[in-house]
């Protein structure tokens, strides 16, 4: 899966703790990014992060709680039941926003 390699190369370049962490799926492009916020931005361009600007807008909003590894097979399908609830804007990404280890909000683009 592509998620976890992203978020392991991630996670080998920059420490995780204590900074945002964001999941985007790009619906157009079928690309999945691995994203955490910008601490210090001269630091973080000498490790080779690409930086970034995070689309805003409207919402339907999803949480998710649960041990992981067990917890990370649940966001398709529930990013599949928003879905069906909204209809998805396609030219801004899916987010996800890990809040804690066990505690994911998801965030589905919407007209």
């Amino acid at each position: 899966e592509v998620a976890p390699r992203v978020w392991e190369r991630l996670g080998s370049v920059v420490d995780l703790k204590g900074r945002k962490a964001y999941g985007a799926f790009f619906p157009k492009a079928s690309e999945y990014r691995a994203c955490v916020e910008i601490i210090d931005l001269a630091e973080d361009a000498e490790l080779g992060l690409e930086s970034a600007v995070l689309p805003g807008g409207t919402f339907l909003p999803g949480r998710l709680r649960g041990e992981p590894p067990e917890l990370y097979p649940r966001i398709g399908p529930t990013f599949d039941a928003l879905s069906g609830a909204a209809e998805p804007d396609l030219d801004r990404p899916s987010l996800e926003l890990y809040r804690r280890r066990d505690e994911v909000d998801l965030l589905l683009p919407i007209r």
